[in-house]
């Protein structure tokens, strides 16, 4: 069988030392090249051929977002894995809409990497359950820790709002509280001030994309 070519882009050079030493632990892999940039990356691509693609989403000169849309659109078969850390949720998931076929955590053990990218060359699920489940911790957790760490609401005002969020009114709110439909009023009042939201609707919209509905 032949080595599955691939080419990593990733601005730094440490990083970029770092995965070619990893990729190249398994003989299934070859590194045919490597880019600085997401502009050489797409130019690379044209000339070495590559199968895969290990692309870092940060980087000058056209992002790694921007050079998978590139490289997607003129090279659909070439397969592409973001690179990156875990704070990049939105970037991840905007990467998978232009294309990518996965993405990788950059502090996951080299094993694991491994693993995973044979599960891409090998056009097997391009993510276990279990490999997911352990990403999705990860960012979980993070999400969670921010949110805890920004949320200006007491445990009060939130419990009021996630039961807003159900379409609860103020009375039925009191009533699943033990309190009075004034209260709820109130803490309704003080919940609108602290997040900066006019009605009903927005902190609706507001619960859901702190995700505790």
């Amino acid at each position: 069988m032949q080595p599955y070519r691939v080419l990593i882009a990733d601005d730094h050079a440490h990083a970029r030392r770092g995965i070619r030493e990893i990729i190249e632990e398994d003989p299934l892999f070859e590194v045919v090249g490597e880019a600085k940039n997401g502009l050489e990356a797409y130019e690379l691509t044209g000339e070495v051929m590559p199968d895969l693609i290990l692309m870092d989403i940060r980087m000058p000169e056209a992002d790694g977002l921007e050079a998978t849309r590139r490289i997607k659109s003129k090279y659909p078969y070439v397969k592409i894995v973001m690179v990156t850390v875990s704070d990049d949720v939105a970037d991840l998931f905007e990467a998978i809409k232009r294309g990518a076929q996965g993405y990788l955590l950059k502090n996951l053990s080299p094993s694991s990497w491994l693993d995973y990218l044979k599960a891409v060359a090998m056009d097997e699920a391009p993510m276990s359950r279990e490999f997911a489940s352990r990403l999705l911790d990860e960012f979980a957790a993070k999400r969670r820790a921010e949110s805890k760490a920004d949320d200006p609401l007491t445990a009060r005002e939130r419990e009021i709002l996630e039961w807003v969020a159900r379409g609860k009114s103020n009375r039925e709110i009191g009533d699943e509280l033990h309190i009075s439909e004034h209260t709820v009023k109130n803490h309704l009042k003080n919940i609108l001030q602290k997040l900066h939201l006019q009605n009903r609707v927005q902190l609706t919209r507001y619960a859901y994309e702190q995700g505790w509905v």
